[in-house]
């Protein structure tokens, strides 16, 4: 036994000497902020290849949805449309609630009706917005596409022949507040296997939690970054997160296996860009790091 808690805790200062090296090497404690738009090269080689994020300025000033979208123009321009609508009464979707792990309730309705939720949250209490991995942009509003661009012409270029994990995050209004954790802060974040579940809305605003009925069950980091248990996570003490918060017009590169927490104030839109990652050296050691830590029983 004092020989396992040994090796334990050999590993656990080579994890530790790993996050401190890429601090003192490369990484930064803020999101650097460049002025506007890299070349392809530029953004390969300065951002992409070191896997490191970056906010953009002024890298999309020309796109009419700055200075158009708002719910007025939503609404006149979507009407009638039927839209998912996720509903929870916190706002914390694909979170852990009650050793669960709690998906939003879908609800199908009009654009207009939904508009008419966000202008009087107090009547309905709970909080409803659309969000959808699978692009709502494109699935369910073709109507705004001329409004941005189809594509960011410098990061497909610098993207060509990857796998979906690279993102650039534009918010068009309102604001997006971001908890950052590097790949080699993935040592001391935790990960449970959690029984999925989803919230139901019983009544106008009250809400409870339905277990799924097939018994699946999912892997997921049950910190909150906002508040630490450190009693109960004790490792999370050792990872330094890098907090940025994203306005309209500013773009975020969010590289690769980067872990992300993301909170929004009322009224935000956004749009993603997904890229495809390249399984490179970096995916490799990041898979490595995994199977070391699969062999270390330090209560994640």
């Amino acid at each position: 036994m004092a020989e396992q808690q040994e090796r334990k805790s050999d590993l656990i200062s080579c994890f530790e000497y790993l996050a401190t090296e890429a601090r003192d090497l490369y990484l930064s404690e803020k999101v650097p902020v460049i002025d506007k738009a890299p070349s392809a090269l530029t953004f390969h080689r300065r951002w992409v290849t070191s896997n490191r994020p970056v906010i953009i300025k002024n890298a999309v000033t020309k796109w009419p949805a700055l200075e158009i979208w708002n719910l007025n123009y939503l609404r006149e321009t979507l009407k009638q449309k039927m839209v998912s609508v996720a509903v929870t009464p916190n706002g914390l979707a694909d979170a852990v609630v009650e050793n669960q792990f709690v998906l939003p309730e879908e609800k199908q309705m009009k654009f207009c009706d939904f508009v008419a939720c966000l202008e009087n949250q107090e009547e309905n209490r709970g909080i409803y917005y659309i969000q959808k991995q699978n692009s709502n942009l494109t699935l369910e509003f073709p109507e705004l596409l001329e409004d941005v661009a189809g594509e960011i012409p410098w990061a497909s270029e610098a993207f060509v022949h990857k796998d979906h994990f690279e993102n650039l995050y534009v918010v068009i209004t309102g604001v997006k507040h971001f908890i950052l954790h590097p790949p080699t802060d993935q040592p001391f974040i935790p990960y449970e296997m959690y029984p999925v579940a989803s919230y139901k809305e019983t009544y106008p605003g009250e809400f409870k939690v339905e277990p799924n009925e097939t018994g699946d069950k999912v892997k997921w980091i049950p910190v909150d970054p906002l508040k630490p248990d450190l009693g109960k996570w004790p490792l999370y003490g050792k990872a330094r997160p890098i907090h940025c918060s994203l306005h309209p017009g500013e773009m975020l590169y969010l590289p690769s296996m980067w872990y992300h927490h993301v909170r929004q104030g009322e009224g935000t839109i956004a749009v993603n860009y997904w890229y495809d990652m390249e399984f490179d050296i970096k995916f490799n050691y990041f898979q490595f790091v995994e199977k070391l830590l699969s062999t270390v029983n330090d209560d994640r």
